[in-house]
């Protein structure tokens, strides 16, 4: 088995083979569109967690308190599921601005 520093060191074919490795990879700087939550509308209902297929929904006491964007790769699931449309999608460079 090799060791791989960083996901961009893989080549293209290739695969993940130890269970539970891919937290050691951030994978979110590829993304091009950033969610933003509006925690004032957030009802914690924790859809949006539920559906996030990379668990970058950061939830502490049952709550959602942010996201984790080393590992958010911008797909909009979380804006899409919830029911109180308190996530909305940005552009990367608008939300650095």
């Amino acid at each position: 088995m090799v060791n791989i520093a960083n996901y961009k060191d893989m080549v293209v074919g290739d695969r993940v083979i130890r269970p539970g490795c891919s937290e050691e990879f951030n994978t979110g700087d590829w993304r091009s569109m950033l969610p933003v939550i509006d925690l004032d509308k957030c009802i914690d209902c924790l859809t949006c967690w539920i559906y996030c297929p990379d668990d970058c929904i950061v939830i502490e006491d049952d709550r959602v308190v942010g996201i984790k964007m080393s590992h958010c790769k911008g797909c909009g699931i979380c804006a899409n599921s919830c029911p109180k449309k308190a996530i909305t999608m940005t552009f990367e460079q608008e939300e650095s601005q």
